[in-house]
């Protein structure tokens, strides 16, 4: 993606498209993985982790990133494929290796629907599941 996309991707989810908000984009972007803050920071150089880390929490509340609990690396992020600022539409689950320990994303299947007692509203879900991947069965 060139930089006008981000741009847009930003300003769609109601975020001003800064230059460190655009590279951060872009970083979360080309991952073919969610990445931890301390696994941003090592990818961008010209950012300090400060400016990362409020990056992510502004994506978050704009519902540009997910936030994965879950795994030995404390929480990851991923880019969002939601179409709405206000609302996630783009929740999938997710798998964690537990002995290459990456972090993949379960993108095409659908998350379980949970019937929540009443009186309770969900904002967001969060599903892990671990186990080995088959890059490590195959070991």
């Amino acid at each position: 993606m060139d930089e006008t996309t981000y741009v847009s991707l930003l300003e769609e989810h109601g975020i001003k498209p800064t230059a460190n908000r655009i590279v951060l984009a872009r970083a979360l972007a080309s991952s073919m993985q969610p990445q931890s803050l301390a696994e941003l920071e090592r990818r961008i150089l010209t950012i300090d982790k400060s400016n990362i880390f409020r990056g992510l929490m502004l994506f978050r509340e704009h519902h540009l990133v997910h936030a994965i609990e879950g795994s030995n690396d404390g929480t990851k992020y991923e880019l969002c494929h939601s179409h709405d600022h206000d609302h996630d539409d783009d929740q999938h689950p997710h798998f964690y290796c537990e002995q290459c320990h990456e972090t993949y994303c379960l993108d095409y299947a659908d998350m379980p629907e949970i019937a929540l007692p009443e009186g309770f509203e969900a904002t967001s879900a969060n599903l892990m599941i671990k186990g080995t991947c088959p890059h490590c069965q195959k070991r």
